[in-house]
């Protein structure tokens, strides 16, 4: 294959059975590739480590053609860092407290995709411990992997912090797809982990509804919103992998409530959005209101609005109304204080507000991993990994450690009541309140949002979201930039992941907003 930065799974598959490349070839060009671009080159830092055994998988992938070949038979992917590999690489979560760590078996997705005949060709980087260390860390940093920059624009502040971030925490996996560096990745999402580096990186994502995509053997943050999901150049490759990965899973419960077609590519093609109810969340008349388009730049706004005008001449129905302000403001307990203690945040020593949910969670879910899932670490709990960052504070806390301090203050157990309330009001506030409220009172088939806006209030609720490429823009605050994207993102209610796939597809195609970084062609 020549042109590995348009390369997508159709294109690696035909290249394979027409014999105009190997596994072993493939596999090989894109380490190259990942050597000029990641480790010299722009040093996009995306991918932490490569497989040492990701030549010897393709070469036997070579050696035992099938005459039906495997859906992804030879396909080499990058895993987030987070995601367990039962081999010779860590699962590290970006930490330094966790840098021998290994898995003692796959995670399910990873089974998933060597069961479908891809090579797992490494991991790739995140923001550490998947954004819930410290506030304030910048997006792609990490203290084992340093800091992942954006093919776009990957310019540094002098303090070595992005000008435009890469997105995080699944910022490797977006780099990785934009740059060229794998044909497909897959990261992983809490609330905007997986549609904003990939708004960012200008690639294509599915945030699905959590229980589609098992989370067994995936590092945590909250097992109440926790799910992972492809990173990809196509649509169409997003639903690939999508017919790949669910699958129900003894081993999480959240996916018996699974509901998925036989195949979710059928369906996608040119005229897929014709007829669809599309709302636009906008109060252009009231700007306490208009939360998700109001504060865009002129240029995203503009981005925004061309993508609205491809909806309808595609035939869709646009619905302009707000958003239920129950559905984004959340209720009283839903988040809770946390002293902001970053050294190097501008906002250093004032309270910020976090998610309760996530707080509670990540103990629990954090200390029942590091048991049942790794070996080869000391670290049996979050205060072990606590304990490691202070005694190696030099190299691990740059940007502190916040967040895990305030979860370590709670009983792990879960059986707090405030725990349970803001559970409960996040369901009820972003789901019956927020989403659903607003669809219902629409007729809507999905709604749409700039970029990665919308992550929170689909999140909660765990209902999916596609977001695709639509266009660029440029600048950080009073900063100049080069261009860099800008995504559109498609939510809707649980299980509707094949509709939206076939929105965005229509969307894609009739846009074709998808381009290369500079310096990462061919």
């Amino acid at each position: 294959m020549k042109d590995l930065s348009n390369s997508t799974i159709a294109t690696a598959r035909a290249a394979l059975a027409a014999g105009t490349s190997t596994a072993a070839e493939l596999t090989q060009a894109f380490l190259d590739r990942i050597e000029r671009l990641d480790r010299k080159g722009p040093a996009l830092g995306a991918v932490r480590m490569t497989n040492p055994d990701a030549l010897a998988i393709a070469a036997r992938l070579d050696a035992s053609r099938r005459k039906v070949p495997r859906p992804l038979e030879g396909v080499p992917i990058l895993l987030k860092d987070n995601i367990a590999t039962g081999d010779k690489q860590p699962t590290t979560a970006g930490s330094l407290a966790l840098a021998d760590a290994k898995a003692r078996r796959d995670a399910t997705v990873t089974r998933l995709l060597r069961e479908a005949g891809a090579v797992i060709l490494g991991k790739a980087n995140l923001t550490e411990f998947a954004n819930f260390l410290a506030i304030g860390m910048p997006s792609g940093y990490s203290s084992l992997g340093g800091q992942v920059r954006n093919a776009w624009a990957p310019d540094l502040f002098k303090a070595g912090i992005p000008v435009v971030q890469p997105g995080g925490s699944s910022a490797g996996s977006g780099v990785a797809v934009a740059a060229g560096l794998a044909v497909a990745t897959i990261g992983t999402e809490t609330s905007g982990s997986l549609l904003s580096p990939a708004t960012q990186s200008g690639v294509v994502t599915v945030k699905p509804t959590v229980g589609l995509i098992s989370r067994a053997g995936i590092l945590p943050i909250s097992h109440s919103q926790d799910t992972a999901g492809p990173m990809t150049r196509t649509v169409r490759d997003a639903a690939i992998l999508l017919d790949v990965l669910a699958r129900p899973d003894p081993l999480d419960a959240a996916t018996a409530r699974m509901r998925r077609p036989a195949d979710f590519t059928e369906g996608l093609d040119a005229d897929g959005a014709r007829g669809m109810r599309i709302g636009v969340p906008v109060a252009p008349d009231d700007p306490g209101r208009d939360i998700y388009y109001g504060p865009l730049s002129k240029r995203a706004r503009r981005v925004m609005e061309e993508a609205i005008t491809a909806l309808q001449d595609l035939g869709a129905v646009i619905v302009r109304e707000p958003m239920p302000v129950a559905g984004w403001i959340g209720a009283a307990g839903t988040d809770m204080p946390v002293l902001n203690t970053n050294p190097e945040s501008p906002a250093r020593h004032s309270v910020q507000r976090v998610s309760t949910v996530f707080v509670y969670e990540i103990k629990h879910d954090l200390d029942e991993y590091l048991t049942e899932w790794l070996r080869g670490t000391k670290m049996r709990s979050m205060a072990d990994i606590i304990a490691f960052n202070d005694a190696h504070a030099d190299r691990c806390l740059r940007f502190g450690q916040d967040l895990f301090r305030a979860a370590a203050a709670t009983r792990g157990d879960l059986s707090e009541p405030e725990y349970k309330s803001a559970r409960r009001l996040d369901l009820l506030t972003a789901g019956r309140m927020g989403m659903d409220a607003y669809m219902d009172a629409h007729r809507l088939d999905a709604v749409l949002f700039p970029g990665n806006a919308g992550a929170g209030i689909a999140a909660k609720p765990g209902y999916p979201s596609v977001l695709v490429p639509a266009g660029f823009v440029s600048g950080v605050g009073k900063t100049a930039t080069p261009d860099y994207p800008l995504g559109a993102t498609f939510a809707g209610r649980a299980w509707s992941e094949a509709k939206l796939l076939r929105i965005a597809h229509a969307f894609e195609q009739a846009t074709q907003a998808r381009r290369v970084p500079p310096g990462c062609a061919g």
